[in-house]
């Protein structure tokens, strides 16, 4: 087997072993992935989440399955039940459909693997040239090297920026009903020692009205052809309040995000998830026992509200956006 190594994957030679996201920021613990059906589990209950990470983990446990002599139909039905793990993000199915095709499951895990990495490089380059010095940024949810098999997306970018000397200050929404901001998010910070201050997203918008803020960067779960784009919920909210303040707004995701089959945000399918989540986290419950909750996992931003869109094939402005380039730089 080939090795996987990044800040919530590993590999030892026979084991996949992946960061339980849920313990996090106190306890860390690694669970074993290697079989197909414990790390659909594992993805169910985000112990291993974000787009680009389900996807290089889903193939790196479907690698290690045949590794370990999975017959051909375990290894075909084991695809399928990964690929429907998880309906929104796209870069699941984009994985779990390379490695259906592929020849070599091992290599074509590590291939994704290393793609993933080279394009969390790109998004920080094109992405990194945005930020100014100085500037205040705002993010929701948690899009670094949790989220990715590299440093990230819209937190590798503001890395990168920070790693070049630029005085920045990150703003993280705390992304309720979950807190990935709070328990994730915060905790990379920490960890990069870049400058930064948790908010309740019920915060965000007292900071952009007083000119706290001068940028937004957000990750995505699946980009649609005209630049609408799903990513966890309260973005949405986020940007209206940027567009508002007149605050320069940008998703940051990989090609492999972007998802051409689906024409506009509409067509995007949203994940509902257990009600107990909005209830309460872990052992503390805060409403009672059987109040009727709604529980979207994401939600959808139309690309009227873009500033522009981070890729790591370029940076493309809402008017590109409008006139298609997607389909030119991701059609191939």
């Amino acid at each position: 087997m080939h090795s996987f190594e990044s800040l919530g994957l590993r590999h030892d030679g026979h084991t996949l072993w992946v960061l339980d996201q849920t313990q996090l920021p106190d306890t860390e613990i690694w669970l074993d992935g290697s079989e197909p059906e414990a790390m659909i589990a594992l993805i169910r209950r985000l112990a291993v989440r974000g787009a680009p990470l389900i996807g290089v983990a889903a193939a790196a446990s479907l690698a290690t399955f045949a590794h370990r002599g999975a017959s051909a139909a375990e290894y075909a039905a084991a695809c399928a039940a990964l690929r429907a793990a998880r309906p929104t993000a796209v870069n699941l199915m984009w994985a779990m459909d390379r490695m259906m095709g592929a020849a070599d499951p091992v290599a074509e895990a590590q291939a994704i693997f290393e793609e993933d990495v080279r394009l969390c490089e790109g998004m920080a380059q094109h992405g990194a040239a945005l930020i100014q010095d100085g500037e205040g940024i705002l993010t929701h949810c948690n899009t670094g090297g949790l989220a990715t098999a590299g440093i990230g997306t819209a937190l590798g970018v503001i890395r990168r920026a920070h790693e070049q000397g630029k005085r920045i200050h990150v703003y993280a929404d705390e992304t309720r009903p979950l807190l990935q901001g709070g328990r994730l998010t915060a905790w990379e910070l920490r960890k990069l020692g870049i400058p930064s201050t948790l908010i309740t997203d019920s915060m965000a918008a007292l900071l952009l009205r007083d000119g706290k803020v001068q940028r937004v960067l957000v990750g995505s779960d699946r980009v649609a052809a005209n630049g609408d784009f799903a990513n966890k919920v309260g973005t949405y909210g986020v940007a209206v309040q940027a567009k508002h303040h007149g605050v320069p707004f940008h998703p940051v995701a990989p090609f492999s995000t972007v998802d051409l089959a689906c024409p506009t945000g509409a067509a995007i399918p949203i994940e509902l998830r257990d009600p107990a989540e909005v209830r309460g986290y872990g052992r503390w419950r805060w409403a009672p026992e059987d109040m009727p909750t709604w529980n979207p996992s994401f939600d959808v931003t139309p690309a009227d509200l873009v500033t522009s869109l981070v890729l790591d094939r370029g940076v493309f402005s809402a008017e590109a956006l409008r006139a298609g380039v997607l389909a030119q730089v991701c059609g191939s």
